[in-house]
């Protein structure tokens, strides 16, 4: 078992307590000590009290078990609006705002999320600047994109 998945583990119990889940684990080495950085998220959002909570008693299970030989630095937070949306439950949080989904060609599609399946999410696009010479059907402006076709997905930041 993996330090990830043995971390994942102790986790799980401490985070569907907190009515949270998991995003991340990630495993920084340095000179001075491993930085332990571990994101976390809730279907109404996640405050910095829950963020503590879930640290103090992963940080207490850790020093219990003796679990880390080295010196370690441990983060716990929420994944910012600069970190991809990973999981299914991430993009049903964000139904109705603006993505900027790459797809696995490096195709890149920016629109408004309106549905989450559960193998594929859907995409109102805006329609072209310029007019075609053809009418746009409003069904062109959907599009449907499978989750594992979508190589990185950005929530796009309005400051209107």
């Amino acid at each position: 078992m993996t330090v990830k998945e043995q971390l994942e583990d102790l986790l799980n119990p401490i985070l569907e307590a907190s009515n949270c889940f998991l995003v991340d684990i990630s495993l920084k080495p340095s000179k001075i000590s491993q930085k332990v950085i571990i994101l976390v998220d809730s279907d109404e959002g996640i405050t910095i009290q829950q963020c503590t909570s879930v640290s103090r008693q992963l940080a207490k299970q850790l020093e219990e078990m003796e679990f880390f030989a080295e010196a370690y630095t441990l983060e716990v937070s929420s994944p910012g609006l600069d970190q991809p949306l990973v999981l299914p439950r991430q993009f049903i949080k964000n139904i109705g705002r603006s993505l900027k989904i790459t797809d696995n060609s490096g195709e890149m599609f920016t629109g408004e999320l309106l549905e989450v399946g559960e193998k594929e999410i859907t995409l109102q696009v805006p329609a072209p600047k310029k007019k075609p010479k053809v009418p746009v059907e409003e069904a062109s402006l959907r599009k449907v994109i499978a989750f594992d076709q979508i190589a990185k997905a950005l929530v796009v930041i309005s400051l209107k």
